[in-house]
């Protein structure tokens, strides 16, 4: 077994070594170093155990526990280690007893293993210093447009085809509206930020001209924007997509699909309602009791997104370049020339 610090980590992560977090489920599921597996040492309800036994007897008994779950797992460990492919590292939370542990243990059985030295504290230490400090490369372009114009689905299919696409609301696990958790995984600042960065780090060594993002608030779900790609879209060039409502309304049911999450799509309106006129309010109320999920999205859009999304627009400091399309493929086909002349060839034809 082998210490090394963070650089070397990542270094190797690039390399092709396999990143091993040896922490709790549940601690992995909060946030890990992108790229990594999950092969815990204790189950959430065994580190809880012994974290009591720490608290309420003593450090040598909490040792003594941990010891005992530990040996009774080490040969189905020591299997699921054997698989890997290259090189391991292991890490747990500040490179402490579980990782030492795991790692002397891999070493002893003849696999290359290292151990990240400060654990992921020293990783999520770097990640909030190198975005606090960290300046966009390239200008950016700011797709934009009213609720349900599929900036998402557009932005997916540049990315598909090699476009730059920082995909904001993939990396925060929300779609950056009221309903925007349904059917989703939000992520949590930590994580956010973790996937933020290992993402910006890939674009940037891609020496792309321009960089594309969604135009987003400040906050998507339970996460925060860093300040520079809040300055970025305030002073980017602004892609506007207008699309006729009826389109808007289908997109929205492709993409939230309101039957299948009936009820939190009646507590996300709760929120929404004391918000609204009051007759409004009612009528989507109404709609909703009678699922008709078509027109609450219509009576939404018209009674709080569109008005919401006309003051939101005026935080752009330059005027945005209209598209009009009817569907999301057309946005694609009129946007794509827009972007071919800004130097950036796509990767297949289109």
């Amino acid at each position: 077994m082998q210490d090394i610090s963070l650089e070397q980590c990542l270094a190797k992560r690039a390399a092709g070594a396999s990143l091993v977090d040896v922490r709790s489920p549940g601690e992995y599921a909060e946030f890990t170093i992108p790229g990594s597996m999950n092969i815990p040492l204790f189950a959430d309800e065994e580190r809880a155990e012994i974290g009591t036994i720490y608290k309420q007897v003593s450090v040598e008994a909490a040792k003594e526990r941990g010891l005992a779950i530990a040996s009774a797992k080490l040969p189905a460990l020591y299997a699921q280690f054997r698989d890997l492919k290259g090189p391991v590292v292991i890490y747990c939370w500040r490179g402490g007893m579980r990782s030492r542990t795991m790692a002397t243990v891999m070493s002893l059985m003849g696999l290359k293993t290292f151990r990240l030295h400060g654990g992921i504290r020293s990783y999520r230490r770097w990640v909030q210093s190198t975005l606090s400090a960290y300046r966009l490369q390239a200008p950016c372009i700011v797709l934009a447009g009213h609720t349900g114009t599929g900036k998402t689905q557009l932005l997916q299919r540049l990315r598909e085809d090699e476009y730059p696409v920082l995909d904001l609301e993939g990396l925060a696990g929300h779609r950056g509206s009221i309903f925007g958790h349904i059917g989703l995984e939000p992520s949590n600042q930590k994580k956010f930020e973790a996937l933020l960065l290992d993402e910006l780090l890939k674009l940037e060594a891609e020496k792309k001209p321009y960089l594309l993002i969604e135009g987003e608030s400040r906050r998507i779900g339970k996460v925060v924007l860093p300040e520079f790609l809040v300055e970025a879209k305030r002073t980017g060039t602004v892609f506007t997509v207008r699309m006729p409502v009826q389109e808007r309304v289908r997109n929205l049911m492709a993409d939230y699909q309101p039957e299948q999450h009936a009820e939190k799509v009646k507590e996300s309106f709760e929120w929404i309602r004391r918000r609204m006129h009051t007759p409004a309010a009612r009528e989507v109320e109404s709609a909703l009791e009678d699922g008709r999920y078509d027109d609450v999205a219509a009576l939404l859009l018209e009674y709080y997104y569109d008005p919401r999304y006309e003051h939101a627009a005026l935080q752009y400091d330059r005027e945005p370049i209209v598209i009009d399309a009817a569907d999301v493929n057309d946005a694609y086909t009129k946007v794509v020339p827009l972007l071919r002349g800004r130097n950036v060839p796509p990767a297949r034809s289109v």
